[in-house]
């Protein structure tokens, strides 16, 4: 007897959704959509000897359909695209005429952010060059370190930032011409010619070639210039558009900087790719943000790091005239970044009125991200999400091995040699595979053979194979969700046990008192392992007085197994210090200087007494421990 359609058509509806539920198959469409859109495009683009981003802008700026449509907003200033295009050509002709820029070399552009940057980039891409793009915080060393690994022809610097590059920096970087791009040298420009170079010298470039150089942080040691290819560029904008279906009506803000491949490869040439519009800030602060925002009527914001989390400590905007509250007065329906933490995800959202969280995770080195598009509490807080149809696609290039606590290398299987997978919901570290010709997928860092070798490891599922090292300890749980755990070496062993510093961060920073929490491992004399330190930075009014104290170690202790407390709190402004300037925390000046008390300057030291509550740790105590007196 036929079902009548009034029942067939629901009972099916509910069939597929149940289907969708389990499999996760519509989510998994949005990735594909990106991914083959994104692999498409550059195949094409190679196949036409046109790899480079310059000619992607040079469409637009062409097509009568999108030639006026606005590119790139930088405080009150806009641009449409085919202004863009006429300033990158002035500005790759003033290189080449004044400088004599030939192609392939090296630039080194040690600039804040603004719409010159954007200029300058595509203007070295115009004839053939390459940009390094340096953190304009850096000075000293690291600085020269950075500009003679790019081995830069010439050094662009922002007026703002000069005092970094002093006497002794000049002197070290010899022979090399260092220019300040004051306005005057931006005038300049402005009335030169817009000269477009031939294709000759931009030609046989192949995806795989270098587009610009992008530093690491730095955070163990010297900053590393990571390979950014034609390839990484072209993927990860025409990736990121075709998954958030960005629309060339949208605008997309951010104030990280452009130094950073989060604000360049997935803003930049996010929108570049979706013919959308690119607003910039000049840097990150709670007070310009959320009015940048609504000034450009951005539809997308980015964060990076803690960003969300300053964001949230920072009291409500109210209008001047009106009294109303301004956390919900904007255009915004994405936000999209990486390292929004599980503790304050939802009530990010919740304040903010945002309905779409996109979360990434990634390295700037790195040749496979992950994505999580959340819309709802079910994958809050995860790093990437599968459903079954992607992780078909993916599973071949993504192990999770079990970490050698005494070693943080891969746990080897001592019969066989090879490493061992986790079950699913362990925490492992996250493995990429390699192609037989590593550099195919991961070309590392530019002249740096030894750095580029050690993020690579041999024979782990078998002989011969090879996979790229994240550093990561992340878990796969059975619905498809990624979650991330710790940096290795920042997890740290105490009394026999494995603490992972974010899960001790994010307790911490649940109490009301505390804004922010930095958690690493200390070496104490006398005794094994690390002790667990909480760097924090207390709230507004707060002051770590005897009840705030006791406080808080009844917080951790009911949030923390025993071993997982912080045996020590620092008190100040080591957490504001410890920052990167993409609002990533940093342990490793933290670690260096421990519990010292002649080596935290002001910030004010205590410990955990008899499990209960914490008390002041100076100099008398430090000589204590060092003389043997105390066991922890």
């Amino acid at each position: 007897m036929p079902v009548p359609l009034a029942l067939s058509v629901p009972a099916l509806a509910a069939g597929l959704a149940y289907l969708n539920a389990k499999t996760g198959f519509w989510y998994d469409v949005g990735l594909l959509r990106g991914t083959f859109r994104a692999l498409i495009r550059e195949r094409y683009r190679e196949s036409k000897d046109r790899c480079s981003s310059f000619y992607v802008l040079e469409e637009y700026a062409t097509n009568t359909s999108s030639r006026d449509r606005l590119f790139i907003l930088f405080e009150d200033k806009s641009w449409s695209f085919a202004q863009v295009y006429e300033m990158a050509l002035k500005y790759g002709n003033w290189l080449k005429t004044k400088y004599g820029i030939k192609p392939k070399d090296v630039v080194a552009m040690d600039l804040q952010n603004s719409d010159h940057f954007v200029f300058i980039c595509f203007g070295l891409w115009a004839i053939g060059a390459t940009p390094a793009y340096i953190n304009y915080n850096l000075a000293g060393q690291p600085l020269i370190h950075c500009v003679r690994t790019a081995q830069s022809v010439l050094m662009l610097v922002d007026p703002e930032v000069a005092e970094r590059v002093d006497d002794s920096v000049r002197e070290q970087l010899g022979g090399l011409r260092i220019e300040l791009l004051t306005d005057e040298l931006k005038a300049e420009v402005s009335a030169g010619e817009a000269v477009r170079p031939p294709d000759s010298v931009r030609s046989g470039r192949l995806s795989r070639d270098l587009a610009i150089l992008i530093y690491t942080s730095g955070t163990t040691g010297l900053p590393k210039a990571a390979i950014v290819s034609w390839s990484k560029l072209a993927l990860s904008g025409s990736f990121a558009g075709g998954w958030l279906r960005t629309k060339p009506s949208d605008v997309f803000y951010t104030c990280m900087p452009l130094y950073h491949s989060s604000a360049t490869l997935l803003g930049m040439s996010h929108c570049l790719e979706a013919g959308a519009t690119f607003a910039i800030g000049k840097k990150f602060s709670t007070k310009t943000f959320w009015k940048e925002a609504r000034q450009h009527k951005a539809t997308m914001v980015q964060y990076v790091g803690e960003t969300c989390r300053y964001l949230l400590a920072a009291p409500p905007e109210i209008d001047a005239v009106t009294g109303e509250n301004l956390d919900r007065k904007h255009s915004i329906q994405v936000a999209f970044g990486n390292g929004l933490r599980p503790d304050i995800w939802e009530k990010f959202r919740e304040r903010f009125g945002i309905e779409n969280i996109a979360e990434f995770y990634g390295a700037t080195e790195g040749f496979l991200a992950m994505w999580n598009l959340s819309r709802g509490d079910f994958s809050s807080g995860a790093i990437g999400r599968f459903g079954l149809l992607y992780w078909l696609f993916v599973r071949s290039m993504l192990i999770i091995v079990a970490r050698d606590p005494e070693t943080d290398a891969p746990a080897r299987d001592l019969t066989t040699g090879f490493c061992r997978q986790v079950k699913s919901g362990d925490v492992g570290e996250m493995l990429l595979a390699l192609p037989t010709d590593v550099t195919k997928s991961f070309q590392g860092y530019y002249n740096n053979p030894q750095a580029t070798n050690s993020k690579i490891i041999r024979d782990v599922l078998k002989k011969g194979d090879g996979y790229f090292r994240t550093g990561d300890l992340v878990s796969l749980d059975s619905e498809g969700r990624v979650y991330f755990h710790d940096r290795i070496g920042d997890t740290f062993r105490w009394k026999s046990e494995n603490v992972a510093t974010t899960e001790v961060g994010e307790a911490m920073a649940t109490h009301p008192a505390v804004g922010e929490a930095n958690v690493y491992g200390v070496q104490l004399p006398n005794h094994d392992g690390r002790a667990g330190c909480a760097a924090l930075t207390l709230a507004a009014n707060e002051r770590p007085d005897s009840a705030l104290l006791q406080s808080l170690a009844q917080h951790a202790r009911s949030k923390l197994p025993k071993y997982a407390v912080p045996i020590f709190l620092r008190v100040g402004k080591g957490t504001t210090v410890a920052v990167t300037g993409t609002n990533k925390q940093q342990k490793h000046q933290l670690r260096t200087q421990g519990v010292d008390p002649a080596l935290v300057g002001d910030d004010e030291l205590f410990w955990l007494e008899d499990n209960k509550t914490y008390v002041r740790f100076g100099k008398r105590e430090w000589d204590r421990l060092n003389a043997g007196q105390v066991k922890l």
